[in-house]
């Protein structure tokens, strides 16, 4: 006797949209936006065009940004570590995670924070912006700073600024340095960046002596 085959699911909602996103997300995750189509995205998850547009009845756009606001959600969850224990340690676990993302994303990471897509808009660059302002906040959290001041603002954003830019440097050179050594030195960057800070800045030099004096 053949085994009989397993009983259809008809899927919600949700559970059709996340599946047409993760279906997206993958396609955009290896090629650029203009490479990928609607009719690789109903391929990839198994479905048909219409079924696509049903869903996404603005189209290609519609689907990117919002595959888009995804991977910005999971990028949003890297920074998000519990606030125990010393603060590069932490540091260095977000990092990881950020470095999974991008190694598990390769070519659509490019896409999606790089920028010079043809799909790229003003909403699509506030979703990239957003995930660069969200990153700073866990960071302003993690240094126990609620009120941080212009320097240190703009420190801050700068060195996520520089953890993007060697990230898709890192993907150019085939993911060399290996991960863990590229992440030991971003958290040493960092350091390096509130040090200078702190002797233009007293709060940022506060910082410095007490936050990170125990663990330098």
């Amino acid at each position: 006797m053949t085994p009989a085959a397993p009983a259809y699911r008809r899927l919600s909602v949700e559970e059709r949209r996340s599946q047409l996103l993760d279906a997206a997300l993958s396609l955009f995750a290896h090629r650029v936006p203009e490479d990928v189509s609607l009719d690789d995205v109903a391929e990839a998850a198994g479905v048909s065009r219409p079924l696509v547009y049903r869903y996404f009845p603005g189209g290609k756009q519609q689907l990117y940004e919002a595959a888009l606001r995804s991977a910005a959600e999971e990028l949003n969850h890297c920074f998000d570590e519990p606030r125990q224990g010393p603060l590069l340690p932490r540091l260095a676990r977000a990092l990881d995670r950020y470095l999974t993302f991008v190694g598990r994303h390769d070519a659509g990471f490019s896409a999606l924070l790089q920028g010079g897509s043809v799909v790229e808009t003003s909403r699509t660059t506030a979703i990239v912006d957003g995930v660069r302002r969200a990153a700073a906040e866990h960071i302003y959290s993690h240094l126990g700073i609620t009120d941080p001041g212009p320097r240190l603002r703009m420190t801050v954003r700068m060195w996520i600024t520089a953890v993007e830019a060697a990230s898709l440097i890192w993907l150019d050179e085939d993911k060399q340095p290996p991960a863990d050594e590229l992440r030991d030195w971003l958290v040493d960057q960092f350091v390096a960046v509130l040090t200078v800070t702190s002797a233009r800045d007293a709060q940022t030099a506060e910082l410095v002596r007490g936050a990170l004096s125990a663990e330098t």
